[in-house]
């Protein structure tokens, strides 16, 4: 199958239509009407996923690590783990389950 696209569709639209496929292109993320049509006509479907939740679990993910590295040097230096820190970090553990459980009922949704 040759990667090249030589071929040409043409197909016309009223102006009512016109201005839905680019709402609906501009929504899923896509800039270009080609792109999206072509999108559109081989997969049927274009999602743009804008999930708070997972820029906030990216977030809490890179807090515990963080966090997680600290508890270890402070182990290694003391050789003492606190119960406060642990507690801690198993705070925010039982939140980014709770969002990815969020995460991943919306995606079912779809």
């Amino acid at each position: 199958m040759s990667d090249r696209r030589n071929q040409q569709l043409h197909f016309r639209v009223s102006k009512p239509e016109l201005e839905r496929i680019r709402n609906k292109m501009e929504s899923s993320g896509i800039l270009s009407i080609g792109s999206y049509l072509r999108k559109m006509a081989l997969d049927g479907y274009c999602l743009h996923l804008d999930l708070p939740q997972l820029r906030r679990m990216a977030y809490l993910l890179q807090m515990c690590s963080n966090n997680l590295n600290q508890y270890a040097k402070v182990a290694n230096e003391n050789g003492q783990i606190y119960t406060a820190d642990l507690e801690d970090l198993r705070a925010r553990l039982d939140e980014l389950i709770s969002i990815g459980k969020q995460i991943l009922s919306r995606l079912a949704e779809l």
